[in-house]
């Protein structure tokens, strides 16, 4: 099932417009973005702006990669999701896609609510930003 949160925050379809926008080709296909966010067949989730940022949103394949569920991931602080001794590098790759909009190079270990290690690849990690150039946040997709 899907959350409900995914068809009222409007961050949900930016993550789709930013992706296009940045990178000239979609992310996902289909009129129901959100939908097609969370069905995805690859691991995606995005984070907020605030000083400690918090994600707001994980697809299927995300939730079941760091083990855990919607209520769960969209109260975890973002850099919870790295290991305590790798989160510097992890701010190295998001100041890095604050500097150039977007990146699709990545690959780092991620640890799960279980505390289970996995390595994500092929990562591409873009900054959300709209129309009027508000930044909203950031976001990934992973194999």
């Amino acid at each position: 099932m899907i959350p409900p949160a995914l068809g009222t925050d409007p961050r949900i379809p930016l993550i789709a417009e930013s992706y296009a926008r940045l990178l000239g080709v979609a992310l996902v296909a289909g009129p129901d973005v959100a939908r097609a966010l969370w069905d995805a067949p690859f691991g995606g989730g995005a984070h907020d702006t605030a000083p400690d940022p918090v994600f707001f949103f994980g697809n299927r394949a995300a939730l079941a990669a760091f083990e855990t569920d919607w209520p769960g991931f969209t109260a975890m602080p973002s850099r919870l999701s790295a290991e305590a001794r790798l989160r510097e590098e992890r701010q190295a790759l998001l100041d890095r896609v604050s500097a150039h909009g977007f990146i699709d190079d990545y690959a780092g270990v991620r640890i799960s609510a279980r505390g289970r290690r996995f390595r994500i690849a092929d990562a591409v990690v873009w900054n959300l930003i709209d129309a009027a150039g508000t930044r909203h946040g950031q976001a990934a997709c992973f194999a």
